[in-house]
């Protein structure tokens, strides 16, 4: 499973006065119901510790540089982003802890659904239970 990740690579239109690059629903692989951003994250900080039931949501570092590590329940794979023309998408069932986010790091998150807590598995051992 963590080795079918295939990361999205947004278009950029390449300027002298700088790069643009754009997201519109025909690129991402679902209908976005709700974006959300992370920053000013302590570098020693962890974010995440959780897995989705029904939401998928795709990962890009805006600005600097964290890990984000995946976790199927049966592997563990970790990821650095840093580039904010590259998207991870992160699949249900995934546990997922974002961690080293650098000075003035962002992490923007674009998500198939709005905040429903229900979706959530934020116990690791019940994460583990829900693979069996």
């Amino acid at each position: 499973m963590l080795n079918d990740i295939q990361f999205l690579n947004f278009p950029v239109v390449e300027d002298v006065r700088g790069n643009l690059a754009f997201i519109q629903n025909d690129i991402l692989p679902f209908e976005f119901k709700r974006i959300y951003y992370l920053f000013d994250v302590p570098s020693t900080a962890f974010r995440g510790g959780h897995s989705h039931i029904n939401q998928y949501e795709i990962l890009i570092a805006l600005s600097g540089s964290f890990e984000v590590v995946l976790d199927d329940g049966f592997e563990k794979r970790t990821i650095l982003l840093n580039k904010p023309n590259v998207g991870l998408p992160i699949g249900t069932g995934v546990w997922r802890e974002l961690q080293n986010f650098s000075s003035g790091a962002v992490c923007l998150v674009i998500a198939s659904d709005v905040f429903d807590e229900s979706d959530y598995i934020r116990d690791y051992d019940v994460f583990l239970e829900s693979k069996k």
